[in-house]
């Protein structure tokens, strides 16, 4: 199924746009401006001839131009007319922002609209759903204000989410901890495209390199296994399932009319589909960030390089209950790190370069895990808190990274000097966590999906 008008529509014309810019279609609106959309921008109200100097039409109809896309906000009850007007009009693809169908038991109109959809052979992302948003073609159809919710800049993940107000949650956190993403859509109760329909697409995007999925029920099973199988072949796929108590299965239904199913017969699906499933929303995204940056690596034994020995430790700690394993760096190696290093410098794994580290230190030690055979990994911990390790380091990492030797791990734990290089470092391609064991539960993921 070609998406595309979803995300790079050339021509889009918004039905319910109105001169109050509290109501979500000013919103919508708005937010195609101040993203400097680069295509045609249509508003439909038949109440008024102009909002913020755009002509304003009174029908899609009435537009002497053609559309790609047509974003709908506007009551449940008015949506049949509008789909019949998208069909004389010949668009094909709709965002209908609306709510009032399934999630509030209105059986009935959603019958009534499919068929019509049937009909006109319109795709649908929606009813009930928050939109879309691309970051490279700038095109932005959810209904949030700009100013309330951050859109993150260019970069490889692309997060499909069944629920707006998680996904504008997450969104919004994402785009504060420098996430950079390809796409972002909200499906809410998927009339006819649905999360398999946008993996399929997404599996073939170019920007995409990492697909994260926020799901709480699955409209068709065999065809969600059939395509994720594919797709997990190419890119990696993480899932979170949203509705596995039996309270919240519950809710899902009340939420987009889906019904979400056990826990345990999605973990057997995820299993079968090469799917990564996170068990929580902070998982998701710490797993994406380092399947982004991350080349595969060839094993899963991990150097690890600290100026703090108790870091060190939780990292051993980490890496053993992950199922991964401690290198061990050749003899020949350690002999000639040991000339170059002072007597302090604990010569193993953890390799402890201590408080007085500098980033030369870190250079050479750097240098000696990537030339050595037996080291797959290799994680590193910058603790800025000491004196002589300066912020030159990030050069080295950095160089270091892009030579895609081996993949490259950070480690920084601190308050706002750290939190900036750290984002420093993140903005050059290197994964940098917080703590310990997000890092390694990040590289065992890592190694489960390549190895």
């Amino acid at each position: 199924m070609n998406l595309d008008n979803f995300f790079k529509a050339k021509s889009v014309a918004i039905v319910g746009v109105s001169i109050n810019p509290e109501k979500i279609g000013h919103v919508i609106f708005r937010n195609f401006l101040d993203a400097n959309f680069r295509g045609r921008l249509f508003v439909v109200n038949p109440s008024v001839s102009e909002i913020l100097g755009h002509e304003s039409y009174k029908t899609v109809r009435a537009i002497p131009y053609h559309v790609d896309l047509v974003i709908v906000a506007v009551p449940a009850n008015l949506i049949l007319s509008v789909i019949k007007d998208c069909g004389k009009k010949n668009v094909k693809d709709v965002i209908i922002i609306s709510a009032g169908f399934e999630e509030v038991g209105n059986y009935k109109l959603r019958d009534k609209l499919k068929k019509l959809l049937d009909c006109y052979g319109i795709r649908v992302i929606g009813p009930n759903c928050l939109g879309t948003f691309d970051a490279y073609s700038k095109l932005d159809s959810l209904f949030l204000p700009r100013y309330r919710l951050t859109r993150p800049h260019e970069g490889g993940i692309s997060f499909v989410c069944q629920s707006g107000a998680a996904g504008s949650a997450l969104l919004d956190l994402a785009s504060k901890e420098g996430y950079g993403f390809a796409k972002f859509v909200s499906y809410g109760n998927a009339i006819n495209v649905d999360e398999a329909d946008i993996i399929e697409y997404l599996g073939n995007d170019k920007e995409t390199k990492v697909i994260c999925l926020y799901v709480e029920g699955i409209k068709e099973g065999n065809k969600f296994v059939e395509i994720c199988k594919k797709v997990s072949k190419k890119k990696p796929i993480i899932a979170l399932k949203g509705g596995t108590s039996e309270a919240g299965s519950k809710a899902t239904l009340s939420h987009t009319g889906s019904l979400a199913g056990a826990a345990e017969v999605y973990e057997g699906v995820f299993r079968q589909c090469n799917i990564i499933r996170a068990h929580y929303l902070e998982d998701m995204f710490n797993y994406a960030r380092i399947l982004e940056k991350s080349i595969a690596p060839r094993g899963k034994r991990v150097q690890v390089i600290t100026n703090g020995g108790g870091y060190g430790i939780l990292c051993t700690d980490a890496i053993i209950e992950n199922n991964l394993e401690m290198a061990e760096m050749d003899k020949k190696v350690l002999a000639s790190l040991a000339k170059q290093m002072p007597p302090i410098v604990t010569m193993k794994n953890p390799m402890d370069l201590v408080g007085d580290a500098d980033t030369n230190r870190y250079k050479i030690a750097i240098e000696a895990a990537l030339c050595d055979k037996n080291v797959d990994i290799i994680l590193l911990i910058l603790l800025y808190q000491t004196p002589l390790l300066t912020p030159d380091v990030i050069n080295i990492v950095t160089e270091f990274n892009n030579q895609k030797k081996k993949p490259i791990i950070v480690v920084s734990t601190g308050g706002e000097f750290t939190e900036l290089l750290k984002h420093s470092l993140e903005e050059t391609g290197v994964p940098c966590f917080t703590f310990p064991e997000q890092a390694v539960k990040g590289i065992r993921v890592l190694c489960w999906y390549y190895l």
